[in-house]
């Protein structure tokens, strides 16, 4: 053992010998009173900052699960959208397609009214001396009407046509002829009086049904019409175009229309 050792040592043993005065020992514990009290302070802050460290960690995970949970909904409507614009194409092109089907149908539509108003006018000049017999062409609804009154074309009560009848039915062919688009439709109309006297006529629907077939049978038999085009039909007394009660609104009333329509065969494919 060396000398520092030594006198280290005794140093020791005399400090431990020594007595401290009363107010040393005051001073010393009031000093490890004081101590303690921060010690104690510190363990408090400590445990609280302990607490609120628990508590913001808590938070942290709450916050982090929030974030997850708002990562899993952007995902979603992430995909909705995608989804949404996907479907905004898809009903984009079929707006586009329905337009560019509605430019067709118009298309044919307006060849339609053009080729009705072009027939409408080639048959206004092929009739045009009987037109103040009772005859008359105009359009509706898309359709050329030829009206043509009873006493135009036939006796009073009978279903055979006379010469300046058959003479307004040829004028009417010969235009017929050159539109083999168009669709025949042969109507009899009558006027509200009673059939009476008439042999096998029993009523006003015999007498439009039949006044109506001997137009269709001269037009197909006499003048070369094609039976597939034409079709007749009575209307009896119940599309009357005058409703007075006079001797000239029932003259009016008894008549034939004929109906001409053109083919619509591709206006029906573009609406398929």
């Amino acid at each position: 053992m060396n000398k520092s050792l030594y006198f280290l040592l005794a140093v020791f043993l005399f400090s431990s010998c020594m007595v401290l005065s009363p107010k040393k020992y005051k001073a010393l514990v009031a000093e490890r009173d004081s101590l303690n009290t921060t010690l104690n302070s510190a363990n408090a802050k400590i445990e609280s900052l302990d607490d609120e460290v628990a508590r913001l960690t808590s938070e942290v995970a709450n916050l982090n699960s929030q974030i997850d949970d708002l990562r899993s909904k952007v995902g979603g409507l992430n995909s909705n959208n995608a989804s949404l614009r996907a479907s905004s194409d898809k009903l984009s092109g079929d707006l586009k397609a329905r337009e560019a089907r509605l430019q067709e149908v118009e298309a044919v539509l307006r060849k339609r009214d053009e080729a009705t108003n072009a027939l409408k006018d080639k048959l206004q000049k092929a009739l045009f001396g009987f037109q103040q017999s009772g005859l008359t062409v105009e359009v509706r609804n898309g359709k050329v009407y030829v009206s043509l009154t009873d006493k135009l074309l036939f006796s009073s009560g009978s279903i055979i046509i006379d010469e300046k009848g058959k003479l307004a039915l040829s004028g009417l062919a010969t235009v017929l002829k050159t539109q083999p688009e168009i669709n025949i439709s042969v109507e009899g109309h009558t006027d509200n009086q009673k059939v009476i006297n008439l042999g096998q006529i029993k009523d006003n629907w015999d007498l439009s049904v039949l006044r109506a077939t001997s137009v269709v049978r001269y037009l197909t038999e006499q003048q070369g019409i094609e039976n597939m085009r034409i079709t007749a039909t009575g209307k009896g007394q119940y599309q009357a175009i005058e409703d007075a009660n006079t001797t000239e609104a029932r003259s009016r009333n008894r008549r034939i229309e004929i109906v001409l329509s053109p083919k619509l065969d591709e206006l029906y494919d573009l609406i398929k």
